[in-house]
């Protein structure tokens, strides 16, 4: 059956994990708040604090091999970079969670927005044990922190996918941002 001919989801409904909606799959979307002519901010900018903060985890890694001092700049610079735009990611995403009302009714709204703080937060405390000595606190804290960070990365950028996908928001459509 092709999926233009359904009139129910195709997708699995796990509540606490994965909820699915019929009414959603046959709703056109809601757009972001937070968009220019249309095209919402947030997945464009999650793109570099993601990219930053797995990249420290890469350099952190490569620190641990060689114990050559240039990755543990790069690791600093690259959580620096991660922060300042997970900040200016969080604004957005924050926006989008206040102004619709579809997100915050559903678990992968709530999870995206814990998870993405949670790795803020740590993001903060990875930054602040490097601040005075970026080469001393790596092994062993600073790696586990990265590790958790990009761990905690993937498992939000897998909720904001369900909300974009599986939950309509973010696109361009006309549908009610309250609910389906």
């Amino acid at each position: 059956m092709e999926t233009e001919d359904r009139t129910t989801t195709p997708y699995p409904n796990i509540p606490a994990f994965l909820e699915s909606d019929s009414r959603e799959f046959n709703d056109t979307g809601v757009p972001s708040t937070v968009s220019v002519a249309g095209h919402p901010i947030h997945p464009i900018l999650v793109q570099f604090p993601v990219a930053f903060l797995v990249g420290a985890l890469l350099t952190d890694g490569v620190f641990w091999l060689n114990s050559d001092v240039f990755w543990a700049r790069a690791s600093f610079w690259l959580i620096v970079g991660g922060l300042v735009g997970g900040l200016a990611a969080a604004l957005t995403g924050m926006l989008d969670f206040l102004r619709i009302q579809r997100v915050r009714k559903r678990t992968a709204g709530w999870a995206h927005l814990i998870l993405n703080v949670s790795a803020l937060v740590l993001t903060i405390v990875n930054l602040l044990l490097r601040l005075n000595n970026p080469v001393s606190p790596i092994l062993p804290w600073g790696l586990i922190l990265s590790v958790v960070i990009a761990t905690l990365l993937g498992l939000s950028g897998w909720y904001g996918g369900e909300l974009v996908y599986r939950h309509k928001v973010s696109v361009i459509g006309n549908g009610s941002p309250n609910y389906p």
